[in-house]
């Protein structure tokens, strides 16, 4: 039942007084801090809420929205990951119901007209840019403030607080820092007070140790005295997961904790190479969490923890970023971690933020931070425990170095951290061409808006100016585009945009300028468009790094076919890199295109084929992972695909969309929704609660099915009949039979059909003509589709093809186009 403020809202002490009994009579009664706080947001003031971990800051933001509903204002609640976005959503439905709540992620968008909207930050931004300070956003309560300082996404934290100048803020965080300059601005801007709520003391206290012992005898210990849950925290995936599996044998869970594991997970849905790793591990009472998974898997093991079924969790810090888990204990393997261009010592703020996670009103007393040393550390003080006092093997005893590269840390550097008050926030504003894009799609003074933006923020003089330039420089990019154009003075959008069009990438104008490059008559018109679109994304370094791997593979077996001595082979290697379609033709646009916008530089395009070599190797999801070994990273290649997904469909203009290309499209969305199923699906299950089983929570819903999405399944199709002309062409009977020996077509019956074909021709083709779409000929009915796929063979006679049925029933309960080969042969025969 929602706080109860009626409609109109109340008085100033009734309001406070209605939100006090209604959290006292769910035994929740309000903390002194929460107080103060409810106080300052009846009054109508901004409020700057910075306390611990643990002190309750959700149930204040419970009270922001009740108190804006009450008055017919519109609030939003942001937060910087999808996980915690959709964690709030569904905790907002259950106090103010379905219909008041509803959620934008970008990826998808529930009941996106609720007076109470749950968004990632970055959706606030363009809101706000788009808009100004019209936007209908009455109210924001900012979650995880601290990623304001972030240098890549601080932006979006500093873009509503400088132009909604008619809304009402809540910022928070239990690691802020001084936020004296923040709030003055803030007050200045909105003509609101600004409170702030800082210093409080923790409800749940924290203890601290440097542990010398080695790390299994710490965690041994910590199980053995009800320390558990433990949450052991690394800096790195491939460490979480190996001192999981180290732990499979240790015993970690009882008999009775593992059948309660193995009933709560009954129905879930391991669908992957790493999803089946981690279901033995949960079974064991070991949970993996790190940004690498797919969503759904992460989701599983925060609620397996939130009902104390997991008594260690391995993991990165991203279990720091306010996910609600129960945890007890916080062991941490280092005090260092890589940031992506160094090795460097742990912030006082991000070891604040990761310490924060233990201890949990509600769930412990206390909570306990324990630091492991560093091996070299223990085992110099093992050696010495060993040595005794013996002064003669002392004087001997050599001490073991820390490795090379270490950067130094131990218990002097955890005290002081411990000790210190998190760093200031800095501001990193940035502007790039969607941010210009939306602000110039607002109307009105685009001038003075973009003025606004450039030279009224948190930045510094110098910071501001190098802004400005910036600003200059993408906008005269967008007039040479053709996106914007200046008529007497006013700066306007030249052609209508798709709704959702977007250059998201800051070489998004430059992809618009190649896509003109390309011949649309091209049999790769397709994929080429999708090559010069992937060139802009961000490289996914481990698909990468195994795509050169297997290129290297490759490489040295033809070389050694070819008798290339070992020296050269060496030399010739150092020039095969992964996949990099179209380069001549991109370096050269990009060279003549930074020519005339130098601003272009400050950005490497990187050529790359993941999405395209997907199509052309007719890889689904599940292949690319095992094909590539990359069973660790399947988040990260599912957020590739996804941010693919999403560029395709809002940087690629709708008048160079062929049907092929909009078929390929449909295709990657359809893929990545199959993967993993988005919270549409959870949202379809709140309304209609009947169909949904309460203790099934943990199981995530069956994908939609897969043939609803007509355009894509029918490359699925495509994708499964030319996968057998690549084995074909490559004369891999084995690997056909493996395929179709159900359907009477084992590995001989495949090498007898197709004898014939290779006594008239010399090979068979595999290039774009023979995967294209007139090679392939389908006719669709309600129950099941009939195919063929006819050969391209040198001749160009087309005289021979594969035919097949696809079930219709079956692909959607397989998430995956299953078909029957029915036949073999010449056309005429």
């Amino acid at each position: 039942m929602p706080p109860p403020l009626p409609a109109g809202g109340l008085d100033e002490d009734a309001a406070f007084t209605a939100f006090s009994e209604w959290a006292e009579a769910r035994g929740l009664p309000l903390y002194p801090a929460q107080e103060e706080a409810m106080i300052a947001l009846v009054g109508d003031a901004n409020l700057i809420l910075s306390t611990p971990t643990g002190t309750g800051k959700s149930l204040v933001a419970i009270g922001a929205h009740a108190l804006a509903l009450s008055q017919g204002r519109r609030s939003w609640y942001t937060a910087p990951i999808k996980a915690l976005v959709s964690e709030k959503f569904f905790a907002l439905v259950e106090v103010f119901g379905a219909a008041n709540v509803g959620m934008v992620t970008g990826d998808s968008s529930v009941n996106p007209e609720a007076p109470i909207i749950c968004c990632t930050a970055e959706i606030l931004a363009n809101l706000a840019l788009r808009h100004g300070p019209d936007a209908p956003v009455d109210q924001v309560v900012m979650d995880e403030f601290h990623f304001y300082g972030d240098p890549d996404r601080g932006w979006a934290w500093q873009v509503p607080l400088i132009t909604l100048t008619r809304t009402q803020f809540v910022l928070m965080s239990a690691t802020l820092g001084d936020v004296t300059a923040l709030a003055a601005d803030l007050t200045r801007r909105t003509g609101r007070d600004t409170a702030r709520v800082t210093g409080v003391e923790r409800p749940v206290p924290l203890h601290f140790f440097y542990e010398l012992e080695p790390i299994h005898d710490s965690i041994d210990e910590l199980l053995r005295t009800g320390q558990a849950p433990i949450y052991v925290v690394h800096f790195s995936q491939a460490a979480a997961i190996e001192r999981a599996q180290a732990l499979a044998s240790a015993g970690v869970a009882s008999r009775e904790q593992r059948d309660r594991i193995a009933e709560a997970v009954a129905g879930f849905r391991f669908t992957t190479a790493f999803g089946r790793t981690l279901s033995r591990l949960i079974r064991l009472g070991i949970g993996v969490h790190h940004a690498g998974m797919l969503p759904k898997y992460r989701r599983l093991v925060e609620q397996l923890a939130q009902q104390g079924l997991l008594r260690v969790i391995c993991g990165t810090d991203t279990l720091g970023v306010g996910i609600n888990v129960p945890i007890r204990t916080v062991l941490l393997t280092a005090l260092t971690k890589y940031d992506g261009t160094r090795m460097r010592q742990l912030s006082a703020r991000e070891l604040h933020q990761i310490a924060g996670r233990a201890g949990r009103a509600g769930y412990d007393v206390e909570g306990r931070v324990v630091l492991q040393a560093p091996e070299h550390e223990s085992e110099n003080r093992k050696a010495l425990k060993k040595i005794g006092d013996d002064p003669k093997k002392r004087r001997k005893w050599v001490a073991k170095k820390a490795p090379a590269g270490f950067v130094s840390w131990g218990e002097p550097s955890f005290r002081k951290l411990i000790d210190a008050e998190p760093e200031t926030l800095t501001s990193h504003l940035a502007i790039t061409s969607a941010m210009l894009l939306n602000v110039i799609g607002r109307g009105g003074d685009v001038f003075g808006n973009v003025r606004a933006l450039v030279f009224d923020n948190h930045e510094p003089w110098r910071r501001q100016l190098q802004l400005a330039r910036r600003a200059l420089q993408l906008y005269r990019t967008l007039r040479a585009a053709g996106v914007v154009e200046q008529v007497d003075g006013r700066i306007r959008l030249v052609i209508d945009l798709q709704p959702d069009f977007a250059l998201n990438q800051p070489l998004s104008p430059f992809a618009l300028a190649a896509f003109e490059l390309l011949d649309p008559e091209s049999p790769t018109f397709a994929l080429d468009v999708v090559s010069i679109l992937e060139a802009t994304l961000d490289d996914p370094r481990p698909v990468l790094a195994q795509q050169q791997f297997q290129a290297r593979g490759d490489a040295v077996a033809a070389m050694k076919a070819d008798g290339v001595e070992y020296e050269e082979r060496m030399t010739l290697l150092e020039e095969v890199t992964h996949p990099k379609p179209l380069e001549e033709l991109l370096d050269a646009a990009y060279e003549a295109y930074a020519a005339e916008q130098p601003w272009v530089l400050d950005f490497a395009m990187s050529p790359k084929s993941v999405v395209r070599d997907m199509v052309e190797r007719a890889m689904d999801f599940g292949e690319l992972v095992a094909f590539y070994r990359l069973q660790r990273s399947e988040g990260l290649v599912l957020r590739y695909l996804s941010d693919a997904f999403r560029a395709a469909r809002q940087t690629i203009p709708d008048e160079i969309k062929s049907d092929e290309l909009q078929d390929l499209i449909e295709w990657l969305g359809e893929l990545v929704r199959q993967v993993d199923s988005s919270l549409v699906d959870e949202w379809e299950e709140l309304l209609h609660p009947a169909l949904h089983e309460p203790d099934a929570a943990m199981v995530p819903p069956a994908p939609r099915r897969l043939t609803a999405n007509t355009r894509a399944f029918r490359v699925m199709v495509r994708n499964e009949l030319f996968r057998r002309v690549q084995l074909a062409a490559r004369r891999d009977w084995a690997a056909l039979g493996a395929l179709d020996a159900a359907a009477g077509f084992d590995a001989d019956a495949w090498a007898d059909a197709l004898e014939p074909y290779f006594d008239e021709h010399a090979g068979l083709g595999t290039g774009p003509d023979a995967r294209g779409p007139a090679l392939l000929v389908i006719e669709e009915a309600a129950a099941e589709w009939r195919v063929r796929q006819i050969l391209d063979d040198p001749a160009g006679d087309h005289d021979w093809d594969f035919t097949a049925v696809v079930d219709l029933t079956a692909s959607d309960e397989a998430g995956a186009a299953v078909l029957r080969l029915t036949g073999v042969g010449r056309l005429d025969g």
